[in-house]
């Protein structure tokens, strides 16, 4: 079943049936302000921290309200409905709408009762509040008067749990008054007569507003349960349904934002007008207001082009042809989109993360800056340099980045107050090491070598290069072996459900640390740190002999041990006996044998494949789990209990496209792209155009069902295995590998990629259907000896031209 369709020109997903079977939302803002809509304009706003910047409510789980509420009413006839089909509901056989979601902008178009909507929500580029521009239109053939509502929900306190909990204390601290054209809500309004800056319990007056731009507001409300009405919902509230509101404000009880304006609409005239939501200063919100209330229109037409403009241009460096509509609307814009929300925005905010975590998970952080390195290289450079200024002098990762992160003089796991403060007791084993491929894909991507010796300070004391950044990463884990030598599982791997003990071993950080160094080898000789890479190179023939010695099992590679000895992930086990990392992995590494690669892949192709995806592992834990299986908590075919965990779909992309497989790279891309569900909804249920955290997997009587939208490592994942796998695109320090493996039936395909300061069309043609291989490349029509384009054979405007096999 479809609910909307890909508009690739201009950047959108389109929702033309708006009973979604879930809120299907859009991410608007940056740091400093973020904003989550839906299709039906459910969610909620924060200023740089959903858990402690919360400005507008938002309950949880339920069904998708409050939200961003514009009403309405009909003043003749008295009935109403709203922007967006809910909360008003109306019949759908009379009221038609669609709701478009774009780069950082959403919009709403509804026609009923003669009457047409435009609503644009989105926050301005670099700035810190939201706007919902408004356009109303009567199409009808006499003149109308329509009352226009606008309805924000305030938190009483900005902390999430504070407001939705702790009542015996928020709901007394908040009021709200009317100034001009806006209502202003006071947090702790009792404060106003502290000097700037002077505090009482840390606490000092936080102020929102509800504006309203480009018409008078004609009455209004600051109580939620004034606006609503006792045993009223959203649906129908009485401010609505009486055509004027109270004109009264909030004390002691829930705040809220509500402004009527009364349009007189000559047949074919429309009016233009904003409401503007922030948490300013009463001057701040006065001079907002101010700004839209003149050009209205105009303000907000300017400012949507220039936020079009920076983010189809953000994506503009890496675009794709190819014969699959669903691989080119994934990579040149949703995928890649997806990538920045994730970026920007880690594990922080969504319908299903609250935003309580006060920080950034490592492992999550480093992982996503993959993604955007081939779009935003600096952009990446930057949160790298951040990132490894959370990198503990002892190599190590803070398993969790406070968003007060102070370089140089954080507390660590080692300490109890870094403990308390976070509820992090320990490092984990694989934090640091996601360090290695990251930063070698951002100086390989950028050939910017001399941020090897860019000097960088560690979490608590001292500082290093990048180089010595990563050399202490390696010396991290070799501190840390477990009682056969391979890497200590510590506090976790990547699977925060398999808890191997402190002593315990993880072949995928044992596969992860083997990588590291095959990397850290390039930067050594790029140091010509000779002394070095000889002991690198025998520390990694040690540790490749131990994985093949302990972790190779007749046709695949073990989990892992546990501390007391138990071997996780052999064949013979009766539950949890094939894993697909450990598989993905040893490709991915380089320490498979071609023999071993080919049999471990073909077994996750016969035991793990669905499809929907590569399910995580199998048999489901249930009756033999050990006392770190913690996967065993959930139901069967369920997150990491062999669930479709998405993340890992990108890596086994990436691990068949090295071995030449493009039939089964595409194939597992096909699987789980969520573009190429959009006729499954019903089943997806999620967006259509975001990854989900997981699919249910085969031993789920819901399979293929899929949870936890947008901020998922996927995103970053899958755009690597696609990027580097599929499309081949493999920088390194001095030029631009070009390796694809595509599906057989692919005549060829083009890239558009800018690198390096140069703007490359790549053009691959595979006139004998090959799935990979070299046969002939040219750049600028001249040949050379094989499919590496060295970095001073590129120019302004690079042709190249490549042939398969």
């Amino acid at each position: 079943m479809k609910y909307g369709y890909f508009d690739d020109k201009k950047r959108e997903y389109v929702i033309t049936r708006p009973d979604t079977p879930a809120p299907w939302v859009n991410y608007l803002g940056d740091p400093e302000y973020g904003a989550i809509v839906s299709n039906n304009a459910g969610g909620y706003s924060f200023v740089k921290s959903g858990a402690n910047g919360r400005i507008l409510r938002y309950v949880f789980n339920q069904f998708d309200e409050p939200g961003r509420y514009i009403y309405l009413r009909d003043n003749e006839t008295k009935d109403f409905w709203s922007a967006s089909w809910q909360p008003v509901g109306k019949d759908l056989e009379k009221y038609k709408s669609e709701c478009h979601h774009g780069t950082a902008y959403t919009r709403m178009m509804a026609d009923y009762s003669g009457i047409h909507s435009e609503v644009r929500y989105y926050v301005p580029l670099g700035q810190s509040y939201e706007v919902w521009s408004l356009c109303v239109e009567n199409c009808s053939d006499k003149e109308r008067e329509i009352n226009v509502t606008g309805y924000a929900e305030f938190t009483n306190n900005s902390n999430y749990e504070q407001d939705q909990v702790n009542l015996q204390y928020s709901q007394y601290i908040t009021k709200t008054v009317f100034r001009g054209n806006r209502v202003r809500q006071m947090i702790h309004a009792n404060l106003d007569r502290l000097d700037e800056g002077e505090k009482v319990d840390n606490k000092d007056v936080t102020n929102r507003f509800l504006g309203l731009a480009g018409v008078p507001v004609d009455s209004w409300c600051g109580e939620k349960e004034a606006f609503l009405g006792r045993y009223h919902g959203y649906g129908n509230p009485v401010g609505v349904i009486d055509g004027k509101l109270n004109c009264e404000g909030n004390y002691n009880e829930n705040s809220c934002g509500a402004l009527t304006a009364v349009l007189k609409l000559a047949p074919g005239e429309k009016k233009e007008m904003a409401f503007l939501v922030g948490m300013k200063k009463n001057d701040e919100a006065e001079a907002i207001v101010a700004r839209y209330d003149q050009n209205c229109q105009q303000v907000c037409e300017r400012e949507l082009e220039e936020l079009i403009s920076y983010w189809h241009g953000q994506l503009s460096h890496f675009q794709i042809k190819t014969p699959s509509n669903e691989f080119n609307t994934m990579i040149n814009t949703w995928n890649a989109y997806n990538c920045f929300m994730t970026f920007i925005w880690s594990r922080a905010a969504s319908f299903t993360y609250c935003g309580l975590r006060n920080g950034y998970g490592y492992r999550d952080t480093v992982q996503d800056i993959q993604g955007v390195i081939h779009l935003a290289p600096e952009m990446a450079a930057d949160k790298i340099r951040f990132m490894l200024s959370a990198q503990v002098d002892n190599g190590g990762g803070l398993p969790l980045v406070k968003f007060t992160h102070n370089p140089g003089h954080e507390d660590t796991p080692d300490d109890a107050s870094y403990v308390q403060e976070t509820g992090h007791p320990a490092y984990r084993a694989d934090d640091a090491l996601w360090l290695f491929p990251t930063v070698y894909k951002y100086v390989s991507e950028t050939g910017n070598v001399d941020f090897i010796d860019e000097v960088i300070p560690f979490a608590n004391k001292d500082e290093g290069t990048v180089y010595e950044h990563l050399k202490r990463a390696i010396q991290f884990s070799m501190e840390h072996l477990g009682k056969h030598g391979m890497p200590a599982g510590l506090y976790a791997d990547w699977n925060d459900c398999l808890r191997l003990g402190k002593d315990g071993e993880s072949t995928f950080v044992a596969l992860q640390f083997y990588y590291a160094m095959t990397i850290l080898k390039e930067f050594a000789a790029y140091e010509k740190d000779e002394e070095y890479i000889s002991y690198l190179e025998k520390s990694q023939e040690k540790l490749g002999e131990l994985i093949e010695k302990l972790c190779w099992n007749e046709d695949r590679f073990i989990r892992g041990f546990t501390e007391a000895g138990e071997i996780i992930g052999q064949r013979t086990d009766p539950e949890a006996n094939m894993w697909l990392n450990p598989q993905s992995w040893a490709v991915i590494s380089g320490l498979a044998t071609k023999e071993q690669s080919e049999l471990a892949l073909e077994q996750v192709y016969e035991r793990l494949n669905t499809e929907y995806g590569a399910i995580l592992m199998d048999p489901p834990y249930h009756a033999h789990a050990f006392d770190g299986a913690l996967a065993v908590i959930y139901n069967a075919g369920t997150k990491e209990n062999a669930g479709i965990f998405s993340q890992s779909q990108g890596w086994i992309i990436l691990a068949e496209a090295l071995m030449g497989h493009g039939e089964r790279a595409f194939g597992y891309f096909m699987e789980n792209a969520p573009a190429a569900q959009n006729d499954k909804a019903e089943i997806r249920r999620l967006e259509p155009y975001c990854y989900g955290q997981f699919t249910e997997g085969k031993a789920s009587p819901n399979f293929g069902r899929s949870h936890v939208h947008w901020l998922t490592g996927t995103a970053s994942t899958v755009m690597v295995g696609c990027v580097e796998g599929i499309l081949g695109m493999r920088p390194d320090f001095y030029g631009l590998r070009i390796a694809p493996s595509i599906p057989k039936e692919w005549d060829g395909f083009e890239v558009e990629k800018d690198f390096r300061g140069c703007h490359l069309h790549i053009k691959v043609q595979n006139p004998g259907h090959a799935e990979s291989g070299f046969k002939k490349l040219t750049v600028n029509g001249e040949e050379l000896k094989d499919n590496y384009i060295p970095q001073d054979k590129l120019t302004a405007e690079t042709e190249v031209e490549l042939y398969l096999s």
